[in-house]
């Protein structure tokens, strides 16, 4: 929905609906929601009303969901150094139980 509005500067629940493959009701739902966070503006157009993007209020979400992409993807990678890490342990301590126990067959 997004996209569309800022490909075709603005539109409506019905002319967005027909584009989307969703019912012209839940367009005017998530049209609301927007407009009451301020990423769209809402102007009477005859018994609709014409929404469009608000590019600056889209590009600073856009630019949060970004920071919060990239903490997450920090995160993640701690989490996958710290597995690694556990796993790598595990491994070691399998490939010295092992060694341990072909010496003693050896000794046996």
């Amino acid at each position: 929905m997004l996209d569309l509005l800022l490909a075709e500067g603005h539109g409506t629940a019905t002319t967005l609906s027909d584009r989307l493959p969703v019912t012209r009701q839940a367009v005017a739902k998530h049209l609301v929601v927007l407009d009451r966070v301020g990423l769209v503006s809402a102007t009477p157009s005859g018994r609709e009303r014409q929404y469009r993007l608000d590019e600056a209020q889209f590009a600073r979400a856009v630019a949060q969901l970004h920071e919060v992409g990239s903490a997450w993807d920090a995160r993640l990678q701690r989490i996958k150094t710290l597995a690694e890490s556990i796993q790598k342990q595990a491994d070691q301590k399998q490939a010295d139980q092992k060694q341990a126990d072909d010496k003693k067959k050896e000794k046996d």
